[in-house]
């Protein structure tokens, strides 16, 4: 008889499981499939801090990848590092019916070192992990927990973390002793934060979101941060690899850095402090003689990913950076910073959110983990200048588009100072081309080019020009539009002042540019920089048509035409004037001369949504223009 209760009980367990994680994709409700590429079925995300330097993770989700645009969403990635240990990681793999058709635990993850070449964290690494499932829709189920020692960093809880995903449930519950207080950020949240006690007598804060439909992918977007739903918490006190502190404000933060992780590491032996003061002695311009010294440090260090110091945040002492010549970006920062110091010039340790997507920190919420790079600034009276010091071939105060036109945080022994770094407009960011070529009645090309590039477009050939000569031709080859190019003669020139401009020249031929039939050549008008994107169309756009960043692109081209020959049918001229960009091309015949001129010209900013249509039409005007062909005819 008990024999029997305990497999009618095991049995009633069975199937209340079985109930709980149905996964059959048909039970998803069908409010939740436009736009989606994947849906969360439910995310519970756990955080207990039950000490200052002992933190509880426990995630549980499961999600259904509806088709392979959502194959990202798939991806388990857990990082770790001597102070965040991973404590266990198992899932299971549904097909669309519910029905289990793998399992997997840590050891199926690959474990990689999270090393980018630029970031302020290089003791990470990461676990990953990507089910090989093709059979759409299947369903991820995954669990793992992670400890960590330290109380300074949480990461954001991001319900729909990127479009295509749409939410069945999820919820995200934050617990801490009673006095353990924390500043919070709700970034369009739906719900807001419930705050109670659990049984342990713990503070809880618990936020939950059920039925978010997918947010629709839309070209030309705001940044991410605009329109998805996300929290961030920061402790107001704290323990990282036992240093202890406290901020509630940017200046404070700033002040905990510089006093913490900076202060003690700016010297460096008395030789290099003499050297620096010979090597800068007969110039009396404080920018010209940081630029000395700069460019000494870049001859003299060379960048190398480090897994040392406090958690990612401490840099190596600048003494050691002198003695071994290398370090990672905020090793090199502080070893610059320490060398300007030799010669009283002050600057200042800067975090910043690199990448050319511009992201910069909330103004109104302190937390570490809204950086992920360091760059140093000079503070020069009506002058500021901020450099890159982790290249060694990047001008002095030269940022390009990797961390330009956003706010740093400047740590200094005041404390911290939100700055902006440099905006480099559309008219500043130039590529400007002229080129002679002479068509003969084969319709052969053949002549000469030159480019320069200036502002953030400086650095469109820097990876060509690293390239031995043979891989250099080669991409320049897939760079320009012009069929059976053959590359003569390649130069590279590259002025690295204070507004750096590469000039590029080139002499080439290419057979049978233009076709020839029935006594006529035809031929491309646009040889060399012709457009082919044209941004999607879009019914019902949600978002402001947002344009992170400007350009102008200025292209002249002279064709010498064969003798005999006179212009039989052309293009007709374009101008286009918009709010967000100008594009124009004409054709001028002068003699035997034909001359070709287009300009195009994008200007960054947020636009209303409802030019996205002007945009499309303007993008589409260029693309048609690029494709025009000129005819030329024998006789007069």
């Amino acid at each position: 008889m008990k024999n029997c209760l305990l497999l009618l009980f095991l049995s009633i367990i069975s199937i209340v499981a079985s109930a709980q994680e149905n996964y059959d994709v048909s039970l998803i409700s069908k409010d939740l499939l436009p736009y989606a590429s994947a849906v969360v079925r439910n995310n519970e995300v756990s955080v207990e801090v039950k000490d200052y330097d002992n933190t509880l993770y426990h995630i549980k989700t499961a999600v259904t990848i509806l088709n392979k645009n959502g194959n990202n969403i798939a991806d388990i990635v857990v990082w770790h590092n001597k102070s965040r240990v991973i404590k266990s990681i198992k899932g299971i793999v549904y097909n669309q019916f519910g029905k289990q058709v793998n399992k997997f635990s840590e050891s199926d993850f690959e474990d990689v070192n999270a090393q980018d070449g630029f970031s302020l964290f290089q003791d990470l690494k990461v676990k990953h992990y990507n089910p090989a499932v093709t059979d759409y829709p299947y369903t991820i189920v995954y669990e793992y927990e992670v400890k960590s020692k330290q109380s300074l960093n949480f990461s954001d809880w991001e319900p729909n973390s990127t479009t295509g995903q749409a939410v069945e449930k999820s919820s995200y519950t934050f617990s801490c002793k009673p006095d353990f207080n924390i500043r919070y950020k709700e970034i369009n949240m739906p719900a807001k934060v419930v705050i109670g006690t659990n049984k342990d007598g713990y503070k809880t804060y618990t936020w939950q979101v059920n039925n978010l439909k997918a947010i629709k992918d839309e070209p030309y977007s705001p940044n991410e941060d605009k329109y998805l739903s996300s929290v961030k918490i920061a402790p107001e006190k704290f323990s990282y690899e036992g240093i202890t502190g406290s901020f509630s404000n940017w200046k404070e933060m700033g002040k905990w850095i510089y006093d913490k992780l900076l202060a003690s590491r700016l010297q460096v032996p008395g030789a290099t402090a003499s050297y620096m003061k010979q090597l800068t002695d007969s110039i009396t311009n404080p920018k010209l003689k940081a630029q000395k010294i700069y460019e000494y440090m870049q001859g003299k260090t060379h960048y190398i990913s480090v897994q040392v110091g406090i958690g990612g945040y401490q840099p190596f002492l600048a003494a050691d950076v002198d003695q071994q010549n290398y370090g990672d970006c905020k090793a090199l920062v502080n070893y610059t910073q320490a060398l300007f110091k030799t010669v009283n010039i002050d600057s200042y340790y800067c975090i910043v959110e690199a990448g050319s997507r511009k992201q910069s920190p909330l103004n109104d919420f302190a937390s570490m983990n809204q950086f992920d790079h360091v760059i140093l600034c000079l503070p020069f009276k009506n002058d500021t200048t901020f450099l890159e010091c982790t290249s060694q071939k990047i001008p002095f105060g030269f940022l390009s588009d990797f961390t330009d036109d956003r706010t740093v945080l400047a740590c200094t022994p005041e404390g911290g100072k939100l700055l902006h770094t440099p905006k480099y407009t559309a008219s500043n960011n130039l590529q400007q081309r002229k080129a002679t070529f002479v068509l003969d009645t084969q319709g052969n090309l053949s002549g000469q080019m030159q480019t320069i590039f200036k502002g953030t477009q400086y650095d469109n050939r820097e990876g060509i020009i690293e390239e031995a000569p043979k891989e250099r031709i080669k991409n320049l080859q897939k760079e320009y539009a012009i069929n059976n190019m053959d590359i003569e003669k390649v130069d590279f020139k590259q002025d690295k002042s204070l507004h750096p401009i590469t000039t590029e020249t080139i002499k080439l031929s290419a057979g049978e540019y233009g076709s020839v039939n029935d006594g006529k050549i035809t031929f491309l008008a646009n040889a060399t920089n012709r457009s082919h994107n044209v941004p999607r169309e879009i019914r019902n756009r949600r978002h402001e048509v947002y344009i992170n960043r400007g350009y102008t692109d200025e292209d002249e081209i002279v064709y010498t035409l064969p003798a005999g020959y006179h212009i039989d049918l052309r293009p007709t001229d374009v101008s286009i004037n918009k709010p967000f960009g100008k594009f124009s091309a004409t054709i001028m015949v002068k003699g035997n001369e034909l001359v070709y001129k287009r300009h195009v010209q994008l200007i960054d900013g947020t636009y209303s949504k409802d030019i996205y249509q002007n945009l499309i039409d303007f993008f589409q005007a260029i693309v048609e223009s690029d494709d025009n062909n000129v005819t030329l005819a024998k006789g007069n």
